[in-house]
């Protein structure tokens, strides 16, 4: 592979950002990952909702993952899932009092901890949820773009009402740093950049805080559940050890 071609460009692009994400956020997920061990050591489930098309994601990459705990209760709202229609999704995200109803139904309350993921961190739907859990007494963690939001105008016609960011309203941020416009390759002769960053970004974040957690309570003697690869040899048996302190508690488990 050429050193200058675009896969190679964005290669390099991504690890700097991990790096760069590795060396800033650490204290945010040693912050985050004391809420999260909190909640898994009184056996409470731990919620994650990625109110928006491609932040639906973030949700998916912690539920029900080799590897992850069995404790994350992912929120899969059917509303801002692409596969119901991508232009349909923005247009749900953008509606405003859409992500209360979302947090309403799933009935979280005080006590609980809901972890808002979000890259661009200013649609209707992701702050009428941490608008909503911080009404409910409910901590919050965002993973979200503090520069991102800033830096949209504030009359875009994304952003909720409120004109508020993500970033302002959650506990604990962690910052995935994504530019504005998230693509970030660019290609000779076009204006428009390509190769998004914020899955990756996020994904990351994500999978630290489990490890974070994971230690945190190894540190106090706390062996939680974690769920094994099913493909690996002996997985299944392995998770069937756990699943009935989970069926039912997890809605779509």
């Amino acid at each position: 592979m050429s050193p200058d071609s675009p896969t190679t460009r964005y290669l390099e692009i991504v690890l700097r950002h991990l790096r760069r994400l590795h060396d800033e956020e650490q204290p945010a997920l040693r912050q985050a990952a004391a809420l999260v061990a909190d909640q898994v050591s009184r056996d409470r489930l731990v919620y994650v909702f990625g109110p928006g098309g491609h932040s639906n994601l973030g949700s998916q990459e912690v539920f029900f993952r080799a590897g992850g705990l069995m404790h994350i209760d992912a929120i899969l709202d059917e509303g801002t899932l692409l596969s119901n229609g991508a232009l349909r999704s923005m247009a749900i995200e953008r509606l405003p009092g859409y992500g209360r109803i979302v947090i309403r139904d799933y009935g979280i309350a005080a006590g609980d901890l809901l972890i808002i993921v979000n890259a661009y961190g200013i649609n209707a739907a992701t702050i009428d949820a941490a608008l909503e859990a911080r009404e409910r007494g409910i901590r919050t963690i965002g993973v979200t773009s503090v520069e991102h939001a800033r830096q949209t105008p504030p009359e875009h016609p994304a952003r909720h009402p409120s004109r508020q960011n993500l970033h302002d309203l959650v506990d604990v941020v962690l910052d995935c740093k994504i530019p504005v416009g998230d693509a970030v390759v660019e290609i000779e002769g076009l204006d428009q950049r390509v190769a998004a960053l914020s899955t990756f970004a996020n994904a990351f974040l994500l999978n630290a805080l489990v490890a974070e957690t994971v230690e945190l309570l190894a540190r106090d003697g706390i062996r939680p559940p974690i769920w094994t690869s099913g493909n690996a040899t002996g997985g299944d048996e392995a998770n069937a050890r756990f699943i009935h302190r989970f069926k039912g508690r997890i809605r779509k488990l």
